[in-house]
């Protein structure tokens, strides 16, 4: 809104300053952190008075049973404070901008049927693995609709990265590794989005663990779109310069802001939980940002929690039908470390420390290229 209106009106001259994406970025992290804040309490009392408590599976930790009941669709919280803040300080001109609000709120509300489905119509298993299967797919299928088709299909940089929309970068190597056809491209984008998706669903386990872990990887890729839509450093960091791509940072930031603001009452013990309604739009939001980066295999580095947690289910999973014993005491890995001894709240924060190393490692790849 503050951006249509300086480009648009004959406005007092310090409105100027929204004109750039760096203050942009930084009050749409302030707000929507501001906003879950004021909200939360409120919220937390609305789902305590609906009775929209969490149903604890009855194969997990002894020591999680005692956290039935506490409120979930607690995403709802996020996906408006990051609904509001992209309405303030968003650039509604640029269609990556619109593409990635619109398809993780369509995914949000798809975590808000489920979890309905848990809490309300008393389903334990909320929708059908199959149903959501489909209407995810579909959302993705939008988004990649949409990407392709307004997305120009080749880059061509005189002192940069040229490259095509489907060509595939690696970390430690700055031109493209391949130019893929089209439709192994396509694959890898549903990859990319049904993967993450599913890695921070599997993660959402333990108080706090999935939203400091994809608030840790949003304010990274936030960095990462920032200076992969400016010109002169894309050209001088030797990555594939996106146009316009940091008004990305803005999504990110408010995305970012609205998670640090839920994780107030998330960390332990959490006072509500995110529900699939938090975490299929968070890991659907990270899936697609990445596409849009090109970092689709640093992501493997960048979102390393996510890979482990869904690998230990694979794991555990295939072992377990193809020999009869489990690898792991029990998966997604953090249950593990539980079954342990540790504490939750070590395995949260120590899972914590692992996402900012591995961050740290993602952005020093852009220097080692």
């Amino acid at each position: 809104m503050f951006e249509y209106i300086y480009n648009h009106y004959d406005v007092p001259g310090f409105f100027r300053i929204f004109g750039y994406v760096s203050f942009r970025a930084t009050l749409a992290g302030l707000t929507s952190m501001i906003i879950t804040f004021l909200i939360g309490s409120k919220t937390i009392q609305w789902l305590k008075k609906l009775k929209f408590g969490e149903t604890i599976r009855e194969d997990g930790p002894k020591s999680h049973q005692s956290k039935a009941g506490t409120p979930t669709m607690g995403g709802i919280m996020i996906l408006f404070s990051l609904v509001i803040s992209c309405i303030l300080f968003g650039n509604f001109n640029n269609v990556h901008f619109n593409l990635l609000l619109i398809c993780t709120v369509l995914l949000g509300l798809i975590g808000f049927l489920d979890d309905y489905t848990k809490v309300v119509i008393k389903n334990k298993n909320g929708l059908k693995a199959r149903t959501k299967m489909i209407l995810t797919i579909i959302v993705a299928s939008i988004f990649i609709y949409f990407y392709y088709k307004y997305t120009p299909k080749e880059v061509y940089r005189n002192n940069g990265i040229s490259y095509q929309i489907t060509s595939l970068f690696i970390p430690f190597y700055k031109y493209p590794l391949i130019t893929m056809p089209l439709f192994i491209a396509i694959l890898l984008w549903y990859f990319a989005i049904l993967g993450t998706i599913h890695g921070v669903n599997l993660t959402d386990g333990l108080d706090g663990l999935a939203i400091g872990t994809v608030s840790i990887v949003t304010v990274t890729l936030g960095a990462l779109a920032y200076l992969t839509g400016t010109p002169k450093v894309a050209d001088y960091l030797n990555i594939a310069y996106v146009e316009n791509a940091h008004e990305i940072s803005v999504f990110l930031s408010a995305l970012a802001g609205a998670g640090i603001g839920f994780l107030w009452y998330n960390a332990p013990p959490a006072l509500v939980f995110m529900g699939d309604t938090g975490s299929l739009a968070l890991g659907g939001a990270l899936g697609m940002t990445i596409i849009i980066l090109k970092k689709e295999i640093l992501f493997l580095i960048l979102g390393g929690i996510f890979v482990i947690e869904a690998l230990s289910v694979i794991i555990q999973v295939t072992s377990f039908k193809m020999t009869g014993k489990r690898v792991f005491k029990m998966a997604p890995i953090h249950h593990h470390f539980e079954l342990m001894g540790w504490p939750e709240t070590r395995v949260v924060i120590r899972f914590w420390l692992i996402g900012i190393i591995l961050s740290l490692i993602a952005i020093s790849t852009l220097r080692l290229q």
